[in-house]
């Protein structure tokens, strides 16, 4: 059976946007959400307020050892045992199939970020506000997302992916990343999103990034090994259309993202995301701290995940319109 990814994400915010009944439901009782109580979730989550935080009883699949798990075509594909020690990590060496693991604070797997950047959620934490500059707080103003501390309902969203416009640098690593393929030759490394099916080149051939380029949804990307299982991407020349995160962060044309890809054993990816923009924020911060991936069979396929404009519409006209009268 064809599984479609906005079906699956009108489900997702008719959930999170729901009433204050269903709200009212884990307000007492300490009902679980994943790993987590209600009384251990963020203060965006807490009280009658909009959002349900719950994710339908998400585990956290890290420890998963072993046992199978089924790919986009429906199949059985072994994984990694946790029981067995991973042997060492392969020297300059990321590519395979990797798939984010671990649960967040709202109880969602992976890499899911729905409330924004993993390391920076938007969830009322003062510690989570980032070090806006005077223009960068006014860009995040203008912004109206459906998540976060300053969300709307999501008929008056203007985030541009409900319009499907690409997600971009660096929102495809802070939104949803929930597996990744690399792909290595000598002298790139292709990094393929199931999201709208897009990819990205890491120019490894020790070529210098632009100094005056044409914005790209994406950038341009360089990289290099910093030692045996570390590599080290810096991108440039991101469009200032798109958003850094769910939660409506903004970026301008300054911005400079760090990507640093860390090879933990054979087994293990961690990818920490840390953005520099002198417009519109006082100093670099961390987005996405070291967030655990997984080796999957080299047989694993990858979910198609696309925005439709079809669908898009029919849930404006369906759920989003009528819920904002």
């Amino acid at each position: 059976m064809r599984k479609h990814f906005m079906a699956g994400v009108l489900i997702g915010v008719a959930v999170l946007l729901c009433s204050s009944t269903a709200s009212a439901q884990t307000a007492t009782g300490e009902k679980p959400v994943g790993n987590k109580t209600k009384a251990t979730l963020p203060p965006i989550c807490q009280g009658a307020g909009q959002y349900y935080c719950a994710s339908g009883g998400a585990e956290d699949d890290s420890q998963a050892g072993g046992d199978a798990a089924g790919d986009f075509w429906g199949r059985a594909v072994s994984r990694p045992s946790d029981k067995q020690k991973a042997a060492p990590a392969p020297p300059h060496d990321i590519s395979g199939t990797w798939n984010s693991v671990g649960v967040d604070e709202f109880g969602y797997r992976g890499g899911g970020q729905v409330f924004g950047a993993g390391a920076m959620p938007s969830d009322g934490d003062p510690k989570h506000e980032p070090p806006y500059s005077a223009e960068g707080l006014k860009a995040y103003h203008d912004n109206k997302p459906e998540f976060g501390v300053t969300a709307v309902p999501a008929a008056k969203t203007n985030d541009p992916a409900d319009g499907c416009e690409p997600l971009g640098m660096p929102r495809q690593d802070l939104h949803r990343v929930s597996a990744v393929q690399i792909i290595q030759t000598p002298l790139q490394v292709v990094v393929l999103y199931p999201r709208d099916k897009t990819w990205r080149i890491l120019w490894t051939d020790g070529r210098e990034l632009p100094k005056d380029p044409d914005p790209s949804w994406d950038g341009y990307s360089t990289a290099k090994w910093v030692d045996n299982t570390t590599l080290v991407v810096q991108t440039v020349g991101m469009d200032d259309k798109s958003w850094v995160d769910n939660a409506g962060r903004p970026h301008s044309d300054a911005l400079r993202v760090e990507e640093r890809f860390h090879r933990v054993d054979h087994d293990t990816l961690e990818l920490t995301v840390t953005l520099d923009d002198p417009k519109f924020y006082t100093k670099p911060w961390v987005a996405l701290d070291k967030l655990p991936f997984k080796l999957m069979g080299a047989d694993f396929a990858m979910a198609e995940q696309r925005c439709s404009p079809s669908e898009m519409a029919a849930y404006k006209s369906l759920v989003a319109d009528p819920a904002a009268k």
